[in-house]
């Protein structure tokens, strides 16, 4: 009985085999395709600094990180960026649900509830902000609201240095310190009935 048990070990494998060797493969690629909506690299914990001429701007950090080489780009996931003055002392955060940054010239656009504060307490909120490296500027086309203390200003776009120095709005709206209007607007006490 025991010789048995190897001539069926036997007659196993070779059935096997014959199956096995009996089924198409079918065509095999030659090389590997990868589909262009997958990144090449994920990283969790992303943070980098982007610099000017040696000089530090801003340091990009996120919870998660997407890097597709063929673009250059990179899909930032709740995102966190410091921005440096010229003296290298923090002139304002921003934070977003998403951002894209770019390799080639340290640009970004952070989307979904971007909210910019200054270490004074300015804050600058919209739904889309984009940096440019190159004049280290922010800017949206989209709806905001700044505040300052008891000042309140919206507008239709905003275009300013992240130390929110030199600011430009298009139809700005809003109210000063002292709750005195900007010009062209009515006090909703003198507003026609």
């Amino acid at each position: 009985m025991k010789a048995a048990e190897p001539l069926k070990g036997a007659v196993f494998a070779a059935c096997l085999l014959a199956v096995v060797s009996c089924e198409d493969p079918g065509a095999r690629p030659t090389t590997t395709v990868q589909s262009s909506d997958s990144a090449d690299q994920v990283l969790e914990g992303f943070s980098h600094y982007v610099t000017k001429d040696g000089v530090r701007r801003s340091q990009v950090q996120a919870d998660t990180a997407y890097f597709y080489e063929n673009t250059q780009v990179t899909e930032l996931r709740k995102i966190r960026v410091i921005f440096y003055d010229l003296d290298g002392q923090e002139s304002s955060t921003l934070t977003a649900k998403r951002g894209t940054y770019r390799w080639q010239d340290g640009s970004m656009e952070a989307t979904g509830t971007v909210v910019v504060v200054a270490p004074d307490g300015r804050k600058l909120a919209t739904e889309s902000l984009e940096y440019d490296n190159g004049t280290n500027t922010i800017s949206t086309n989209v709806h905001f609201t700044f505040d300052r203390g008891t000042e309140h200003l919206e507008g239709n776009s905003f275009k300013s240095d992240p130390d929110f120095k030199n600011v430009v709005t298009d139809r700005p709206r809003g109210t000063a310190g002292n709750g005195m209007l900007l010009p062209g607007q009515e006090s909703p006490k003198e507003a026609p009935k």
